[in-house]
């Protein structure tokens, strides 16, 4: 028995070895995204699907919901549930707009971090302090943003718009463009050459009309990776939300860690906020306008699997999601029918290569739906792709759901000096 367990050893090490890393299967997967897209875009005539201006649309309806999901990173990561993202967004589009009109969008983001932190203040209090259930806790910060926001409306804002639901126009960051690189970018665009011009739209996308505040956010993904996984602060707040009482006994304060990051979390949620504020698209502070992009963002982080890369891959499909409906509607968003078939194809293909027959077959039978939605229909009704992003998110986290592994303590309750 253990001759056969050591000759098996270096069998085993040898196929652990051939594995790709995460980053490159992550890539390899972008690579299968954008060729599936490339082909849908010339066999359905639809251009939109990979057109500058749905990435550039994309990039902006993606911000706030990236930047919701690196807030709920920051708690979880503690060990904290944060369901209160959508309040605190709230509470950031209120302070943004207020802020905003008096003194500039620079002094609105500030606002809208500080007001984010406030509800990530009380949610701390609520959790940390007192013991109270996150999810419950979470729904009355949700509550408490919205009606705190609409109370300040009508007494700030109505006098000057006449409207308790909106602001007054609030001013935007500027935005800039690396030329001469977007040029050259819209003229292979305009080629419309299979590939060549899909990839040219992306980039050109993603480095034309880019403000500050988008600058930031990306920014804050690298920052966010760095201080949790690579400094001794993200080791002590991570240790926190795996194990709070072995965190406790090597002299880790569990409290001031859970409020620090429960408190950076909402302010990262009111900058999502101020992103729907402060970047060009928007007037200013609209009632309901955060459109449950807070839950969006706690989707994007599970997706990722609380991981800063995979929430910002998250992230990135549901601004494109958003932003594919806003700019063609019914057309390219029943055109995904098709793009969703082939990466389903690639998927029953590795299925079969690691002779998992369930799930190749689970996927064969998805692809064979996908297609016939896209053979039997011309578009879709105007109802269903409203709810895009939405209905994304529900396949997604389905599709996610066999491989997550969230922080071992996230969502209990913790005692300093209880076992």
């Amino acid at each position: 028995m253990t001759a056969v367990a050591t000759e098996r050893a270096p069998a085993t090490r040898q196929r652990a070895g051939r594995r790709l890393p995460g980053w490159a299967r992550v890539l390899l997967w972008v690579a299968v995204g954008f060729v599936a897209v490339s082909i849908t875009s010339y066999q359905t005539g639809v251009p939109q699907l990979t057109s500058s201006g749905t990435v550039q649309s994309a990039v902006r309806l993606g911000i706030p919901i990236l930047l919701a999901a690196l807030a709920g990173l920051w708690a979880e990561r503690a060990g904290v549930i944060n369901i209160g993202l959508e309040g605190m967004m709230i509470l950031g589009t209120w302070g943004g707009a207020w802020a905003g009109y008096q003194w500039g969008p620079l002094a609105g983001l500030v606002a809208a971090a500080v007001f984010g932190a406030l509800g990530g203040l009380v949610h701390a209090v609520a959790t940390v302090t007192f013991g109270v259930n996150h999810i419950v806790s979470g729904v009355a910060i949700n509550l408490l943003g919205a009606g705190t926001a609409k109370y300040l409306s009508t007494l700030l804002f109505e006098p000057i718009s006449q409207n308790p639901r909106e602001s007054p126009p609030v001013p935007k960051f500027d935005t800039y463009s690396a030329q001469p690189l977007g040029t050259w970018l819209e003229q292979l665009e305009d080629l419309q050459r299979v590939g060549i011009s899909d990839l040219a739209g992306i980039l050109g996308g993603l480095v034309t009309e880019v403000s500050p505040l988008t600058m930031l956010a990306y920014l804050l993904v690298p920052v966010s990776y760095l201080v949790l996984w690579r400094s001794p602060f993200g080791l002590r707040l991570r240790s926190c939300g795996e194990n709070p009482v072995a965190a406790e006994s090597l002299g880790v304060n569990v409290y001031r860690y859970k409020y620090l990051a429960v408190v950076i979390s909402g302010a990262l949620a009111g900058l999502g906020g101020a992103a729907l504020i402060l970047n060009p698209g928007q007037a200013g502070y609209l009632e309901g306008q955060t459109n449950n992009r807070g839950y969006i963002g706690l989707a994007a982080m599970i997706f990722g699997n609380w991981r800063p890369g995979g929430l910002l891959g998250g992230a990135a499909l549901f601004g494109y999601s958003d932003g594919l409906q806003l700019r063609s509607g019914e057309t390219s968003v029943h055109a995904l029918f098709y793009a969703a078939t082939l990466v389903l194809v690639a998927v029953v293909a590795v299925q079969l290569w690691r002779r998992n027959w369930f799930a190749a077959g689970l996927g064969l039978v998805f692809a064979a739906v996908m297609y016939s939605v896209y053979w039997f229909t011309d578009e879709l009704p105007e109802e269903i792709t409203a709810y895009t992003p939405h209905l994304v998110t529900l396949v997604v986290l389905a599709a996610a759901s066999q491989r997550l592994r969230p922080p071992a303590a996230n969502g209990l309750p913790y005692r300093r000096g209880e076992d």
